[in-house]
């Protein structure tokens, strides 16, 4: 098997095959919508099993870490052993999350339950990601962002059907979304045989990019790329956690009407998720990182001062702005580092896992001590730390003879 096969690198003159682009795209809203049912419950853990803030910081850890953790680890052993069919095994563990939190009695078992429905991503991520670059065609940045829409969607799914079935309903009716769980074991099953073809042919051509940096300039660009994922993922931490709370704290509407408001943010973040990669691919991968992260500042300093009718709008364009830098940096970093599809998604999203958990942890213990209003305050200045992507360079590719 050829270098470039391996990195999930198309051959040259291929099309991008968007049967299987669709096809991973719906898995991963599948696999967030299940996912996102977790956070969406929040409410009806905490009144359920009496948690305080801290707790459900603590179960959004367990969630997030054991996603962040092992996803690097799977992303580098599969650069050298492609697995085509860990993606069914990836959902298996999620479907015995759900069922697991359908039916927990203690938050000893919600935190078992979360750490499962986590180890789920750690395996799903970095092999989708890889097969979305192996069916791009070249079109890397608009393969990134269909197979990325895909979560973004299921995410903002999650918190409706938490709002119309699970919340009137109780715990136990998240069993019912195992069936979604099976259905998408069913159609990854039909990817991993199209993943297994594709490594057994011949690639002729390769339309990797040779590495065009020193290594300490590499360094210092993943360096400045992970502080931009603090002050993304810290954020969305704050919104995807906490807004149900802060909206009923600030506002004073109920759980039911907080959670359409969460998913006006998330419909947002997966326009803005489709918008990313292919803008990346069009006028270049730096300009759409720093435009979409510190273009947000001026919104997210207003928000916690305006009413709710004017929030809603501003979540709407922060949630839009913001994700579309997620797609342009995996795409970047995967230029930066050629040959390491999933190392570096596995990276990218364990660090999207890893520092929303330690977010979501932080901020809930600043939420019991100082209160709600006070996080969303101190948030706002997150996005500021976007200036530091005026120091990425510009990436030139050198086509290898």
């Amino acid at each position: 098997m050829s270098q470039a096969s391996v990195a999930g690198v198309t051959p040259q003159g291929r099309s991008a095959y968007f049967p299987v682009l669709g096809s991973i795209s719906l898995a991963h809203a599948l696999n967030d919508t299940m996912q996102s049912l977790l956070l969406a419950s929040y409410p009806l853990f905490k009144s359920g099993f009496n948690l305080d803030f801290a707790q459900i910081g603590l179960i959004t850890l367990a969630y997030q870490c054991t996603a962040s953790l092992l996803q690097p680890l799977i992303g580098t052993y599969t650069d050298r052993h492609p697995q085509p069919f860990s993606l069914v095994a990836g959902m298996a563990f999620t479907l015995s999350g759900l069922l697991l939190l359908a039916h927990a009695h203690s938050f000893y078992v919600l935190l078992l339950a979360a750490a499962l429905v986590g180890s789920g991503s750690s395996i799903f991520h970095p092999e989708a990601s890889r097969v979305a670059r192996l069916a791009s065609g070249g079109q890397h940045g608009l393969a990134q962002s269909i197979f990325q829409v895909g979560g973004n969607a299921g995410s903002a799914i999650g918190p409706l059907l938490a709002a119309w079935f699970v919340l009137p309903r109780g715990q136990s009716s998240l069993a019912v979304f195992s069936l979604m769980a099976l259905g998408g074991m069913v159609l990854l099953s039909g990817v991993g045989v199209w993943y297994q073809r594709q490594h057994r042919r011949p690639s002729s051509h390769s339309q990797a990019t040779a590495l065009a940096l020193p290594v300490p300039q590499v360094v210092r660009t993943m360096s400045i790329l992970v502080a931009l994922m603090f002050s993304k993922f810290i954020y969305m931490a704050s919104i995807s956690s906490y807004l149900i709370f802060y909206l009923m704290h600030h506002y004073g509407i109920d759980a039911r009407h907080a959670q359409y408001h969460l998913f006006y943010f998330l419909f947002a973040v997966a326009a803005g998720t489709l918008l990313g990669g292919p803008m990346g691919d069009r006028i270049g991968r730096k300009p759409v990182i720093w435009i979409s992260i510190l273009g947000i500042a001026p919104f997210t300093l207003a928000l916690p001062y305006v009413s709710l009718g004017v929030s809603v709008g501003l979540m709407v364009l922060i949630g839009f702005l913001l994700a579309s830098a997620f797609p342009a940096m995996v795409v970047y970093a995967q230029e930066l580092m050629p040959g390491r599809t999933g190392m570096v998604s596995g990276l990218f999203f364990g660090l999207a896992f890893g520092l929303g958990g330690l977010g979501a942890a932080m901020l809930g213990s600043w939420a019991d001590r100082y209160g709600i209003d006070a996080v969303y305050q101190f948030c706002s200045f997150l996005p500021l730390l976007g200036i530091l992507a005026v120091f990425l360079p510009h990436l030139k590719r050198v086509t290898p003879h």
